[in-house]
């Protein structure tokens, strides 16, 4: 099993002898506020179609969503979530040698790994805030024949506005562009930003509902390419990859309409708060930085004497959870992410963070050597 996902809240509840709904996560990067209003009631009386078999090809949930977004459906296929295309995609394309933009989601260079295809990371530089200099990534890109680009980026929260990537694809015709859409909804106008509607032959465009519908469970994503290549995909597509109830949330999302948009707003709104007042109380320990986000999580950057391992096992003995960004390639075990839950949750580890710092300080204090006067030193 692949070992460079985050926190397992079902690991931590098993260590600490609890019910994993007693954890409250931090890591977990989904909407605080889903799934939206009905939508589990709707599943709930879904639940007899489990007896059969769901669609095979999922031409009907490709069709809705695709009309949903307002493209062609053959530009457009179902799976088990963008995990299944993620690993799918050395093969499907026959890479040879990947470029992966990080600091990022680990399965990018796993699922190279495990075809045995060779990658190297674009590694963004903190002082730049990780916004990757894409002068810099065209002129790496030219040695790749596919690059991967999670936008917002994971863990960073990084966004490259969609007209700079639209230009970079268009320079670099002879690569293969993946760009991860994941968290763009979270972000205000997204949809302005999003690449699906761009028609960009050596591009591929994955789309997950699990983050801002909060339904990771069901395992439901898409990816959006041109017709070719997604016939390529085709082909090697496992039979009824995607279950009853996966298809028949997506039927509840396509028919949602109005209320599904108003429902992501205020998601926006919310997220937006929580992260300004999760920023202002973080900002007042010395030495912590917050790199600022414009989705579902945000990066900090630890002051000195505290490690992510020291703050991931506090708050674990308190059942909090976040996330040690330690094993993350091109961050240190300085760097770990928080996902805003409700204000009093939030407010709650922030108070915890600054303890955390505060007992860093005494301890540095009291460890100092102390100054001696002697006669020379009182002239």
């Amino acid at each position: 099993m692949i070992g460079g996902h985050g926190g397992n809240i079902y690991e931590l509840a098993r260590r600490l002898g609890c019910d994993p709904a007693e954890i409250l996560d931090l890591s977990s990067n989904v909407n605080p506020l889903g799934p939206p209003a009905g939508l589990c009631d709707y599943l709930a009386r879904q639940i007899e179609t489990v007896s059969a078999l769901p669609e095979v090809d999922n031409q009907g949930i490709i069709r809705c969503y695709a009309d949903h977004l307002g493209i062609s459906a053959d530009r457009m296929i179902a799976g088990n979530g963008t995990t299944q295309f993620i690993y799918s995609i050395p093969a499907v394309l026959k890479v040879d040698r990947a470029l992966i933009v990080g600091p990022t989601y680990s399965d990018y260079a796993d699922a190279c790994r495990l075809q045995g295809v060779a990658s190297e990371f674009f590694l963004c530089r903190e002082s730049d805030g990780f916004k990757p200099d894409l002068d810099r990534l065209e002129e790496a890109a030219a040695g790749a024949d596919a690059v991967f680009i999670c936008n917002p980026n994971n863990p960073t929260g990084a966004l490259i506005p969609g007209g700079e990537l639209k230009r970079l694809c268009r320079r670099r015709p002879q690569v293969r562009f993946i760009v991860d859409e994941s968290y763009l909804p979270f972000v205000a106008d997204g949809e302005g930003q999003s690449l699906v509607r761009s028609g960009i032959d050596n591009l591929l465009v994955l789309l997950s509902i699990s983050k801002i519908y909060r339904i990771p469970g069901l395992r439901v994503g898409f990816l959006v390419a041109s017709p070719a290549t997604i016939a390529a995909f085709a082909r090697g597509l496992w039979p009824w990859n995607v279950n009853q109830l996966g298809q028949a949330a997506v039927r509840f999302l396509c028919e949602a309409g109005a209320d599904l948009d108003a429902f992501a707003a205020g998601t926006r709104a919310y997220l937006d708060v929580e992260r300004r007042q999760f920023e202002q109380r973080l900002g007042l320990i010395p030495g912590l930085r917050v790199f600022p986000s414009p989705t579902s999580f945000f990066l900090v950057r630890l002051p000195e004497g505290l490690s992510a391992s020291m703050v991931w096992t506090a708050l674990a003995q308190e059942r909090i959870l976040i996330r040690d960004c330690s094993n993350f390639q091109g961050l240190s075990d300085r760097f770990i992410r928080i996902s805003p839950k409700t204000p009093d949750a939030n407010r709650r580890v922030a108070e915890r963070l600054a303890g955390l710092a505060a007992q860093i300080r005494r301890s540095a204090a009291v460890s100092q050597p102390q100054t001696i006067e002697t006669s020379s030193s009182k002239r």
